[in-house]
């Protein structure tokens, strides 16, 4: 196998302008691409320091928005992003010290769950 490391990852959402402007606007992430191609939109996320990207796309045949759970994102200041998120609407459930580290929890719009985690 010659797999050296993960490019994107899919995470389903109902409204991709509503998702651009909660990962891009709230969140921080660029825009690595917004093309139609087709009758599909990719559009494709990357935190600012990232190298690995979230497509936000339109459910496949089968699959459903807000599907996706335990996406785990890497801060510096967890106390400051959990703060972003609630003073933006966004309910959070931590910070939390766990044995592993401190971490906290939060959903995009569609429900798509995401793990936030500081070393």
């Amino acid at each position: 196998m010659a797999i050296t490391q993960i490019r994107t990852l899919t995470v389903f959402v109902s409204d991709q302008d509503r998702a651009k402007a909660f990962y891009a606007d709230l969140l921080g992430f660029e825009v690595r691409s917004d093309q139609v191609v087709g009758d599909n939109r990719w559009l494709e996320v990357v935190p600012r320091q990232g190298a690995s990207a979230i497509a936000l796309h339109r459910p496949f045949p089968g699959a459903s928005p807000g599907t996706s759970r335990g996406i785990i994102l890497q801060t510096d200041d967890l106390d400051a992003d959990c703060a972003a998120l609630t003073d933006a609407g966004v309910a959070v459930d931590g910070p939390n010290d766990l044995p592993w580290g401190r971490q906290a929890t939060f959903a995009d719009p569609d429900g798509n769950g995401f793990v936030l985690s500081a070393r």
